[in-house]
């Protein structure tokens, strides 16, 4: 096995999935998922701090690029505009060649209590950064809390629809559909 192999970290996330698909999360071990990727358990933790963090890892990311474009949000934008244009913002990480991917990730997720309570907490995390970004933009604490919370189930909505469609429209556009559509529900 080599030591510095190029791709390393895409080849485990691509092991961690194949074996999370066929034995599922909790019968797959670290050092399964080096083995299959053709790498040692060690370069596994180069990259990823446990199994679970393979299924999580750029999260970090995606919530500074969304909270990036709800800052970068014009001034004259009201809350919801600025939390929608940071929503909007998540479709420049999520094209059609990761939609496969996301789909079997949420699958993996939806199957294992561990997972699900992990991506809680990220959805939660992104919450507060909205929140606290409303907040530096002049929000009250109630309309920042409120505007943060809608974003992020539009967020999880309209990504479970982008992942369920196979042969479907763009992530943005499935956002601006959710969008349309909490609008019709508020009107």
């Amino acid at each position: 096995m080599g030591r510095w192999e190029p791709g390393a970290a895409g080849r485990l996330r691509e092991a961690a999935m194949a074996l999370y698909a066929e034995r599922g999360y909790d019968r797959t071990t670290v050092a399964e998922i080096a083995d299959r990727a053709g790498v040692t358990a060690r370069t596994f933790f180069r990259h990823f701090a446990d199994k679970r963090e393979v299924l999580f890892a750029g999260s970090e990311e995606l919530e500074r690029h969304m909270v990036e474009a709800l800052v970068a949000a014009p001034e004259s934008a009201t809350p919801m505009e600025a939390v929608a244009a940071a929503v909007l913002s998540s479709a420049d990480f999520f094209d059609d060649l990761r939609r496969d991917y996301s789909s079997r990730r949420q699958a993996v997720i939806a199957a294992t209590p561990e997972l699900r309570e992990r991506e809680l907490i990220k959805l939660a995390s992104l919450t507060a950064a909205f929140t606290e970004a409303l907040r530096e933009r002049g929000a009250g604490e109630d309309v920042a809390a409120l505007a943060a919370e809608t974003g992020v189930a539009v967020f999880r909505v309209a990504f479970e629809r982008w992942i369920a469609e196979p042969d479907g429209v763009g992530l943005a556009d499935v956002i601006r559909s959710t969008l349309t559509t909490l609008s019709g529900l508020t009107a």
